[in-house]
């Protein structure tokens, strides 16, 4: 039994004793690629940056048209746990160096019914750690395809991460090459490199030759001093959401309330902080 660690700023305590039994990650996890060139990001331009009011920002990827595929906790504010609005929050398809292949406000947001925001931090709330953001129009670009979504991996398989970070906040980066270590009550444990501003970032499954979402990063830890990631089994909690999302009338599910994301510093610290799933 070995115990998982949130790392960064405002992350304490033990997560929970967590049988991993080997959990070594692959040494032939692949490196973080900067997508700095429209060449080197093609076919990726439908993961996207979502700025919060100008004060914040996650990771977030299309998967229909008009919804974006997040993580819950990027639509609280850190500090007071106020919800957020959804008209504060803009999502920017391919965002690279100043520009973006598409831009969109949101008019609606759901999570997951059972997640809670300043509950003890858990499996439960990882595993419910995922939004969907309904856009304010869909977005037709020909060269922003959205993801299609597929069930969770098993253990020891190989996954990828696309996404932002504080130190990497103009132009996505890529990892093709993580593993699957350990799945533990929908809880994905994997070892690849996230940071600040990762959170919401979608998990890629590349069996069949076509990227499929299964996953999306909920926070960063720990096993035995070795940095790892945390996401949600994504299958089982989409449906609840998208039903959600169905059946709530628009305009009548958001709190008036505005929150923003806390960021723990100026904007010249380099980009918003990674929002853990505790505040």
């Amino acid at each position: 039994m070995l115990g998982l660690r949130f790392i960064g700023q405002g992350f304490a305590g033990l997560f929970g004793l967590i049988g991993l039994f080997p959990v070594m990650a692959q040494a032939a996890d692949s490196r973080l690629q900067r997508m700095e060139t429209s060449d080197a990001g093609r076919g990726w331009e439908a993961v996207g940056r979502l700025d919060v009011d100008g004060e914040g920002f996650c990771t977030g990827a299309l998967i229909a048209p008009d919804l974006v595929l997040t993580a819950a906790h990027c639509l609280y504010d850190a500090r007071s746990g106020v919800r957020i609005q959804p008209k504060t929050i803009e999502f920017l398809a391919g965002w690279r160096n100043g520009r973006a292949s598409a831009y969109r406000t949101v008019t609606r947001a759901v999570v997951h019914p059972d997640y809670i925001f300043d509950g003890e931090v858990s499996t439960d709330r990882v595993r419910r750690d995922i939004a969907l953001l309904q856009l304010q129009r869909p977005i037709r670009n020909t060269t922003v395809i959205p993801f299609q979504t597929d069930n969770r991996p098993r253990k020891g398989a190989d996954v990828g991460v696309v996404s932002y970070a504080h130190d990497r906040s103009e132009a996505p980066s890529i990892q093709e090459l993580c593993s699957v270590m350990a799945r533990q009550e929908g809880v994905l444990i994997m070892s690849c490199d996230v940071d600040f501003g990762s959170s919401g970032a979608p998990v890629f499954s590349f069996s069949g030759g076509k990227p499929r979402i299964v996953s999306v990063v909920s926070a960063k830890a720990e096993v035995d001093g070795k940095r790892v990631s945390l996401g949600a089994d994504l299958a089982k909690e989409l449906q609840i959401l998208r039903a959600q999302l169905t059946s709530t009338r628009i305009g009548s599910r958001m709190p008036e309330g505005v929150g923003r994301v806390q960021v723990g510093g100026a904007r010249s610290s380099g980009g918003a902080k990674f929002v853990r799933p505790g505040g």
